[in-house]
């Protein structure tokens, strides 16, 4: 298994409780990923195609909703949270509506919203999600060895390539391409467990509680590799969620980070056979999407290597 993010942590986790036995490698740990940065509510963002994406989408709601009933010290960290998305003009039913159980107009949108839903959704908070994936794979067999690699290993039964950007050098995939995105993290706010979701401007704003923090984003940058925080991204970050959400006025910022999206035109999920080489199942270019496509991915990927 080649990459440590939840893509990849995932897919080892189911395959190796089926029995496989499973090595990752990672030039990253799994809390140096981009997932270790991402706000991590259920929602497919970026991510194509849509008939795919949504059995992926499907089968991730369903473990994350079970995930939930787990509250305990050691657990997964996976809340259910009332989601909102609000939208400048009025709209059709979203395509991933067959995912969720509930999903629901909002009868009057706020000011400078036109239309928008509420649905039953999931918040992972990463950094104890990234360890409890861990933990499982640990308890079946499976380890993590921090490795970096100039190509996919040769030699093994077979290579499962979850390397996300990492694809552009080990599969010579320059059609995966980064989506910068910027995140705050702030305090715990009274009033504020809801997760908000806004689309207008050509912005994106998300406010994502997560219990012990509320993450409020974002950017989304086609093709911007620079993984430094930018104060005036946090600036205009910070004002948009607080026009959304006015409790959060005045929260101190805990915060900044940075990830680089995985994007790519299709996510690519498919097994590749090399001549004199492993045969490689590829899974990758998960966009904005990695967590809310994890369970239904590693479920494919894990059913071409029972084939194998």
């Amino acid at each position: 298994m080649v990459g440590a993010g939840v893509t990849g942590l995932t897919c080892a986790v189911v395959a190796a409780e089926r029995g496989h036995h499973v090595d990752v490698l990672a030039r990253d740990l799994p809390r140096e990923t981009t997932s270790a940065v991402a706000a991590a509510c259920w929602y497919p963002y970026l991510a194509f195609p849509v008939d795919r994406v949504l059995g992926w989408a499907r089968r991730s709601y369903e473990v994350f909703a079970a995930l939930a009933a787990d509250e305990s010290d050691g657990g997964p960290g996976v809340l259910v949270r009332r989601t909102q998305e609000l939208l400048p003009e009025r709209s059709p039913d979203p395509w991933w509506r067959e995912a969720v159980p509930d999903l629901r107009r909002i009868a009057s949108p706020p000011d400078g919203y036109a239309d928008g839903w509420t649905f039953d959704g999931a918040v992972a908070h990463m950094p104890r999600y990234l360890d409890y994936l861990e933990r499982r794979l640990a308890a079946s067999g499976g380890t993590v060895t921090r490795m970096a690699l100039s190509a996919l290993p040769p030699g093994a039964d077979a290579v499962v390539n979850a390397s996300g950007l990492g694809s552009r050098l080990l599969s010579s995939d320059e059609t995966t391409s980064p989506v910068r995105g910027q995140v705050l993290r702030l305090p715990p706010v009274p009033g504020v467990d809801e997760v908000v979701l806004a689309d207008r401007d050509d912005t994106v704003t998300y406010v994502v509680p997560r219990g012990d923090d509320v993450v409020v984003g974002g950017t989304s940058e086609p093709g911007v590799w620079d993984l430094a925080p930018r104060t005036q991204d946090s600036e205009a970050i910070l004002a948009r969620a607080a026009a959304l959400v006015p409790a959060l006025r005045g929260a101190p910022v805990l915060g900044v980070r940075v990830g680089l999206r995985p994007a790519r035109p299709t996510v690519r999920l498919a097994l590749e056979r090399r001549e004199g080489a492993s045969p490689v199942v590829h899974c990758y270019g998960h966009g904005g999407a990695g967590v809310t496509l994890s369970w239904g991915c590693a479920d494919e990927v894990a059913d071409l290597l029972d084939t194998l």
